[in-house]
């Protein structure tokens, strides 16, 4: 994987794992974790913090992958400046989570990785939107109408998406990693304060379930993955009540590569940025500074912004919807 590939994700990786020292342990079936990084799989996240993504991506990061993984992301995250843009010329897959309008491009999308040359993780949240009370309670009277069991931790997930990933990668993809994700004494993690070098405390439970495993045609798929959300949050009531997860403990060591990558392109523009900014000062020109103290503040509104996409009480309405629409997969 190049170390320089892609920069958006290493210099996030970087943040959570060397400047905020966020700690993550991965509890998992120690004959399974020698084949994490080895082979194309499936992971599927819960969908529950602000940070989930990020730690979907250390994970890629510490097995070696980050620089060849995919997301499923909606597609409103392709508009923000620089990452969604960069994630846009990488391949990753959008969708308006509108099935009808997905069905296609997803389904194009995910045949181009067929041939992609590096080992991969795709990255997938099933639930579709991040966990809230009111989305949890709009989607639990979906499920007593369908008739599924409730869920305590999660949102319903959304199964035709899965079931086209998992058709559209067959034979290429040799398992799912079913990934729950928990933080110790109830941090409420957010990328505001990983920025601000906060650290986290995360526990994540990976479970290896080979791909042979996961039905085929759409309707028995679609009730694996219901079963498999069901045990998602007898995992997460377990936790909630031991502050563990089955299996057994590991850490996966820290790789150099994001903070390298950092230390590259810090060198690489920090220089430059500090010998304008002398300049500048030294100019005397009141207009100059004006001007630079505005262009400040505007980038400085814009990182806030894109910081806001991720934040759970700014989050989109998805799920919210009346629920007479039946949550509809």
């Amino acid at each position: 994987t190049p170390i320089l590939w892609p920069p958006h994700a290493k210099k996030l990786v970087m943040l959570l794992e060397w400047w905020s020292g966020t700690e993550c342990v991965i509890y998992t079936d120690p004959r399974a974790y020698p084949k994490y990084g080895k082979e194309n799989a499936i992971v599927v996240l819960n969908h529950k913090f602000e940070i989930d993504f990020l730690c979907g991506w250390s994970l890629a990061e510490r097995f070696g992958v980050l620089g060849g993984s995919k997301v499923l992301a909606k597609k409103e995250l392709a508009y923000v400046p620089i990452i969604g843009w960069m994630w846009y010329f990488t391949e990753m897959v959008f969708c308006t989570r509108k099935w009808e309008q997905d069905r296609k491009t997803v389904c194009e999308s995910l045949l181009r990785l067929r041939d992609y040359p590096e080992k991969y993780f795709f990255l997938i949240h099933c639930e579709g939107t991040r966990f809230t009370e009111k989305k949890h309670q709009i989607s639990m009277q979906v499920a007593q109408a369908k008739g599924l069991p409730s869920l305590k931790h999660h949102l319903l997930p959304r199964t035709k998406g899965f079931a086209v990933t998992v058709r559209s990668l067959r034979n290429v993809v040799s398992a799912v990693y079913d990934c729950t994700l928990n933080f110790r004494n109830n941090e409420n993690p957010t990328l505001l304060g990983v920025l601000n070098g906060k650290k986290y405390h995360a526990d994540l439970y990976v479970r290896r379930i080979p791909l042979e495993e996961v039905p085929e045609e759409e309707d028995k798929c679609a009730a694996w993955l219901h079963k498999l959300y069901q045990e998602k949050d007898a995992f997460q009531e377990e936790y909630s009540r031991t502050g563990t997860f089955p299996e057994t403990p590991v850490v996966p060591p820290r790789r150099p590569w994001t903070l390298v990558n950092w230390l590259f392109w810090a060198s690489l523009l920090l220089y430059p940025f500090f010998r304008f900014v002398v300049n500048m000062v030294s100019s005397g020109s009141s207009l100059t500074l004006a001007s630079f103290v505005l262009v400040f503040f505007v980038a400085s509104m814009g990182v806030r912004w894109m910081i806001g996409v991720t934040e759970i009480d700014k989050g989109s309405a998805y799920g919210n919807m009346d629920s007479k629409q039946k949550h509809s997969d």
